[in-house]
C-alpha cells in the first residue's frame, strides 16, 4: 500500500495489515462476482482504496461517530473508512445480496469489528447516523431523498451531521437540482495522481 501510506504516513501497525489484505480479498472475490471492472482490480489502491481515503482528508471523524455507507456495492468507500477510523461505527447497505457477500467476506478477512452490513434499500432502513456517504451511486438529489430520515439531530462535529459524497465530472446540474448549500473539495486538492483530477468530495447537510 505505497500510495496509502505516502499520504497516511501515520498508520498503525494493525491499519498498515488490513490494508495490505485488500487486493488478495477483492482480487479473489472479483473473479467469483465481478463488483470492480476488471480494469479498475489493477489499479484498486488508486482507484478504490485512496479515493475512498479522500473522506478521511476532508474530515476526523470522531470516535463513536455513526457512518452509513449507502450503496456501497463491494465495500467502497466502507471499508477503507473503517479500517481507517477503529473507532467510528460504519453500516454498509447496498440492495445486492452479492455485493454484501463480498463486503461480509472482506469485513471477515480483515478483521473488523466496526463493521456492520445489510442487503437493503436506502430507504427501508431505520436507524439513525452522523453522516452517509457514498461513492457513484447515483445524483445527489436522488440519494438525499433516499437517506434524509436517517440522519441524527444532533451533532458532534464542526460541521453540521449531513452527506459527504464522493462525485466526478461536472456536478453543476446535480447541485441546481439538490437546492442545497454544498461545499465541493477536488480530491486533487489532497493527492496528486492524475486519476483524481475532475473528481471531488461533496458535503451537504439536511439544514
Amino acid at each position: 500500500m505505497k500510495l496509502v501510506e505516502k499520504y497516511f504516513p501515520g498508520l498503525a501497525a494493525e491499519q498498515k495489515k488490513r490494508f495490505d489484505l485488500l487486493p488478495a480479498i477483492y482480487g479473489e472475490w472479483n473473479a467469483k462476482i465481478n463488483v470492480i471492472s476488471r480494469k479498475d482490480i489493477e489499479h484498486l489502491e488508486e482507484r478504490h482504496i485512496l479515493h475512498s481515503l479522500a473522506i478521511a482528508r476532508f474530515i476526523s471523524f470522531k470516535p463513536g461517530t455513526r457512518v452509513l455507507d449507502v450503496g456501497t456495492g463491494g465495500g467502497f468507500p466502507g471499508i477503507p473508512l473503517a479500517i481507517f477510523f477503529p473507532e467510528v461505527k460504519f453500516h454498509l447497505a447496498d440492495s445486492v445480496g452479492k455485493k454484501i457477500k463480498v463486503v461480509e467476506e472482506a469485513v471477515k478477512s480483515t478483521g473488523l469489528k466496526n463493521v456492520t452490513a445489510e442487503k437493503a434499500r436506502a430507504e427501508d432502513l431505520k436507524m439513525n447516523f452522523d453522516f452517509i456517504v457514498s461513492r457513484a451511486v447515483a445524483p445527489m438529489k436522488e440519494i438525499f431523498d433516499w437517506t434524509r430520515h436517517l440522519i441524527a439531530p444532533q451533532d458532534q462535529h464542526a460541521i453540521a451531521n449531513g452527506w459527504i459524497l464522493l462525485k466526478g465530472g461536472d456536478l453543476s446540474k446535480e447541485i441546481m437540482a439538490l437546492k442545497r448549500k454544498c461545499s465541493v473539495v477536488e480530491v486533487s486538492t489532497y493527492f496528486s495522481e492524475s486519476f483524481f483530477d475532475k473528481k471531488a468530495v461533496v458535503y451537504f447537510s439536511s439544514r
